[in-house]
């Protein structure tokens, strides 16, 4: 196997803003795995926040050496592998991990979801994400949302400007809202008061609304929550969820976070024999990440995959998407049009 990659800035049609950060666009590496005549693709991307860069990547790629396995392969044993280069770095892990799985189907001649054996009919609906803004804003990308198909939004909170914020989004539709606070939240009372408030508002979960370390607080939260509440920050790999299952309703994956669908896929089964709700999430993202992770969607119970829409450069087809899902494609791997 050879293993080329670039890098690449994926630029955002709006500066992305959550409680506690802001971003104009994000640094991804675009990664291809070639073997037997077949190109599978995967990419990173390295949002700040986690610590990874085009420095960082390509200095752990080129430490990767893939020609040691062969088809079919054995993707525990390559995450072990992985793993056992550096600690930490899920990013540039999971784009070797989708890439291989791209590969292989393409190899065999599977779609990935036939692989998981997902079920296409079972795509939940995605959100859309509107981000913290200036009203004006707001409402141009919920027009935008609105205009593309999207059934559901999901809208960043955590500041002070909380209610100002899902009012606006209220005066302009009545769409079911998923919340992603990031962090923002420091006091649990105050947390639940406005989680009553949110649930009155048509909200149908919040995500990670204290801080990630807070494990008691979110515990207390769940007791009386009328929305289920979700880990976002204080889970990234399958072995977090041990640590952290009784103090939510349920967990965010997110490919960038768990190194890959391998572990995805292992953190979807650990996350149902433990009881927990499953939303799979994503980073801003080209569409090879986002087929990656609707490849799995159909294992969860909602879906928040919307980086091609929030892009303004992503250099491949935006996957097929219709009545707020995504339409999956029966071509072998991931079904990647360029």
């Amino acid at each position: 196997m050879q293993l080329s990659y670039q890098p690449f800035n994926l630029q955002l049609k709006y500066p992305f803003t959550i409680a506690k950060f802001s971003r104009t666009y994000t640094p991804l590496m675009l990664v291809q795995v070639h073997h037997l005549g077949f190109t599978g693709y995967g990419e990173a991307s390295m949002v700040p926040y986690m610590g990874e860069s085009h420095e960082s990547a390509t200095s752990f790629l080129q430490k990767v050496q893939l020609q040691q396995f062969g088809y079919p392969f054995n993707f525990e044993e390559i995450l072990s592998y992985l793993d056992s280069l550096a600690t930490g770095q899920p990013a540039i892990k999971a784009a070797i991990d989708i890439a291989l799985h791209d590969l292989s189907g393409k190899i065999s001649g599977q779609a990935c979801y036939q692989m998981f054996g997902a079920d296409p009919q079972k795509m939940p609906e995605t959100t859309c994400t509107i981000g913290i803004d200036e009203i004006p804003i707001v409402r141009k990308k919920v027009e935008e949302a609105l205009a593309a198909g999207f059934r559901l939004l999901k809208v960043k909170l955590g500041r002070d400007s909380d209610k100002i914020l899902i009012n606006t989004v209220r005066e302009m539709c009545d769409l079911p809202l998923f919340v992603d606070a990031n962090q923002g939240w420091s006091n649990k009372e105050e947390a639940l008061e406005t989680l009553h408030w949110l649930h009155a508002q048509g909200v149908l979960l919040v995500e990670q609304p204290l801080d990630k370390n807070d494990t008691d607080g979110h515990a207390w939260l769940i007791e009386s929550s009328p929305v289920p509440i979700i880990a976002d920050e204080a889970v990234q790999r399958l072995a977090d969820i041990d640590s952290i299952k009784h103090a939510y309703h349920g967990i965010n994956i997110k490919l960038m976070k768990s190194a890959g669908m391998h572990e995805a896929f292992n953190m979807i089964k650990k996350a149902r024999q433990c009881g927990l709700k499953i939303l799979i999430g994503c980073m801003s993202e080209t569409s090879i990440a986002t087929l990656a992770a609707a490849t799995l969607a159909p294992l969860c119970d909602w879906a928040d995959l919307d980086g091609p829409f929030l892009s303004s450069n992503n250099p491949y087809q935006t996957p097929g998407f219709k009545n707020g899902r995504y339409v999956l494609s029966p071509a072998p791997g991931l079904g990647l049009q360029f």
